[in-house]
């Protein structure tokens, strides 16, 4: 029996010396930007990630434009990919490292003008010295993710009305010019409730799908291969349930990319959870994300995982590695137990009522997760 193909992206904000802050900002020495490059990483991951990950994984990188990979850093990058055989599965307009009065949404209107050139750099460094690096399979093809965190405010006005028609405005535009460099990159806005400003732009699920929805009913905009990147984080830490938005992703054809980390707070070990700020744990064995994994597999979905995750504060070098090891087995054995799942016995239990059994169909798939966790991690 032939294993699938799974595709992994890493991220290249995980590799830091520390968060700083309230916690220490140098707790990883050898990973300072100064020691640790790009390029670095990438060796790294390939040295120190891909030995210990099952070989049906083929990974990918993630960044952000201009703040992590740019003009003069992206030919020696996309290098180093094609080198380490592995592909450029996202990239991101860091308008967040720029830009703090909203981005291509501001009602300044010097901001919105260079926050946009910032989107024009992004598609043209993808289809430029990167595009060596993408993946010869068309259907994974990188994706362009948006992500709000620059689309925010802290004051109740009625101008929040005028920002929203601005992002609209902005985000059409730039659809419009990556369908003229050849339309073939994924698109996923990525919502987010709060962090980095008190109230965002597009912070659920669905507001993101209405939003895509809009911008093709004002202003025509092409809805082919653009629609969420999942961040199952993102929805916890506002006290949404991510199976049931993944379901309206899923019925929408909106699921392009996907951001397993977690808040952690649904695994009965790690704290976090609802009201609380962007932890980015690992993908954690819960049984919501083995009815994820149940959805996004009966719905065919075959593109990037990407693990947006942070090496915890207290982590050396080796640890945060490991980490990552831990994110990437977990979601592997989470598609395992649920690909074990009897979804018709499970539809039986729920028509009669059964709902204890159905818990206990939902129990035995997460010892069953932890199993093939442990058999795959005593290899690694």
């Amino acid at each position: 029996m032939t294993t699938q193909k799974n595709y992994h992206s890493l991220c290249r904000w995980t590799f830091n010396a520390g968060k700083g802050g309230f916690v220490p900002g140098d707790i990883r020495p050898q990973w300072t930007s100064a020691k640790l490059d790009v390029v670095e990483i990438i060796n790294l991951i390939s040295t120190k990630i891909r030995p210990r990950i099952p070989n049906h994984i083929e990974l990918g990188f993630e960044a952000h434009y201009d703040t992590e990979i740019c003009e003069k850093t992206a030919p020696a990058v996309a290098d180093a990919l094609v080198s380490a055989k592995m592909y450029l599965a996202m990239i991101t307009p860091g308008l967040h490292s720029h830009f703090g009065y909203g981005g291509v949404a501001s009602l300044d209107p010097a901001e919105r003008e260079a926050a946009a050139k910032v989107g024009v750099g992004t598609v043209d460094l993808a289809y430029g010295p990167l595009k060596k690096a993408w993946h010869s399979d068309p259907t994974m093809a990188p994706t362009l993710v948006l992500w709000n965190g620059s689309y925010g405010y802290d004051l109740a006005t009625p101008a929040i009305n005028q920002m929203y028609q601005n992002l609209k405005e902005s985000v059409a535009s730039l659809c419009s010019y990556e369908d003229k460099k050849g339309a073939k990159l994924y698109w996923g806005i990525e919502p987010k409730p709060n962090e980095g400003h008190p109230a965002m732009l597009l912070p659920t699920v669905a507001s993101a799908i209405l939003f895509w929805k809009r911008l093709k009913e004002e202003f025509g905009t092409n809805l082919d291969k653009r629609g969420i990147n999942k961040e199952f984080g993102h929805s916890e830490m506002i006290g949404l349930d991510a199976v049931y938005d993944t379901v309206e992703e899923i019925d929408n054809n909106a699921v392009t990319h996907m951001h397993l980390n977690s808040q952690g707070y649904n695994d009965g070990i790690t704290l976090g959870g609802p009201g609380k700020y962007d932890i980015d744990h690992g993908c954690k064995i819960t049984g919501m994300n083995i009815a994820i994994a149940r959805l996004v597999s009966d719905a065919k979905y075959s593109r990037w995982y990407g693990h947006d995750m942070q090496a915890r504060a207290y982590d050396n070098e080796t640890q945060g590695i490991d980490r990552v090891i831990r994110s990437i087995l977990s979601w592997d054995a989470c598609q395992k137990a649920a690909a074990e799942l009897d979804m018709k016995d499970l539809h039986r239990a729920l028509a009669v009522r059964e709902t204890g059994r159905v818990e206990d169909m939902m129990r035995h798939a997460v010892v069953s997760a932890h199993k093939h966790f442990d058999e795959m991690y005593k290899s690694a």
